[in-house]
C-alpha cells in the first residue's frame, strides 16, 4: 500500500466523520468548524490529484475567508435563537428533496462518465495533456482575468456589498431594540414628571 492510498483513507475518514458531525452538531459555530475541516480535507484530496491551484483556492477561499464570513454572520444573529421550525412557503421541503435527487443524478452520472464529459474520450491521455505546458494555473489566470474580468470583478463587488449590507442590517437591529427601550421609559417619566 502506497503513501497516497494510506492519506486518501485517513482523509476520507475524516470528511466523512466531520461532514456527518456536521448534520448533527447542535451548535451553529460547531457546524462551521466541521465544515472548514470538511474544505480542508477536500483540498488534500484535490493535492493527491495534482491539483494544486484548486487546492490552494479550496483553503485561502473557502476554508478561509468564507468560513470567517460564515462564523462572522452567525456571532453577528447570534446563535442562541431558536428558529420556527413551520413551512413559509407551501411544497418548500418536496421542492427540496426533488432538487436533492436531481442534484445526486447529477453527480452520479458525471462520477461514471468520468473524463469523458471535459474530452472526447482520450482517458488520463486527454488529461495529462489539459495539463501540460503552459499548465492549468497560466490557462485558468489567462482566461479569468481576460475574458472573463468583468463578471469576476462584479462577483467581488457584489460579495462586499453583500458583507456591507449585513452588517448595516444587524447594527439597524441592534440599535432599534435599546433605543425603543430608553425612548419609551424617558416617554412613562415625562408623563410622571407632568
Amino acid at each position: 500500500m502506497s503513501i497516497d492510498v494510506a492519506v486518501f483513507g485517513v482523509m476520507f475518514v475524516v470528511v466523512l466523520g466531520s461532514s456527518i458531525a456536521m448534520l448533527f452538531a447542535r451548535n451553529a459555530v460547531h457546524v462551521a468548524l466541521f465544515l472548514v475541516v470538511t474544505q480542508i480535507g477536500l483540498a488534500v484530496a484535490f493535492l493527491l490529484e495534482g491539483a494544486y491551484f484548486i487546492a490552494a483556492i479550496q483553503i485561502i477561499v473557502y476554508a478561509g475567508a468564507i468560513m470567517v464570513l460564515f462564523l462572522f454572520v452567525i456571532m453577528l444573529l447570534g446563535v442562541d435563537r431558536r428558529e420556527a421550525l413551520n413551512e413559509p412557503l407551501r411544497g418548500q421541503r418536496p421542492l427540496a428533496v426533488g432538487l436533492a435527487a436531481l442534484l445526486a443524478a447529477e453527480v452520479l452520472y458525471v462520477a461514471y462518465k468520468g473524463s469523458d464529459l471535459i474530452t472526447t474520450g482520450g482517458g488520463s491521455q486527454a488529461l495529462q495533456d489539459l495539463n501540460a505546458d503552459p499548465g492549468n494555473v497560466k490557462a485558468l489566470a489567462r482566461v479569468v482575468f481576460s475574458r472573463y474580468l468583468l463578471p469576476f470583478e462584479v462577483t467581488s463587488i457584489l460579495l462586499v456589498v453583500a458583507v456591507v449590507g449585513v452588517m448595516v442590517l444587524a447594527r439597524q437591529m441592534s440599535a432599534i431594540s435599546p433605543v425603543s427601550a430608553r425612548s419609551g421609559s424617558s416617554v412613562a417619566d415625562k408623563e410622571e414628571a407632568a
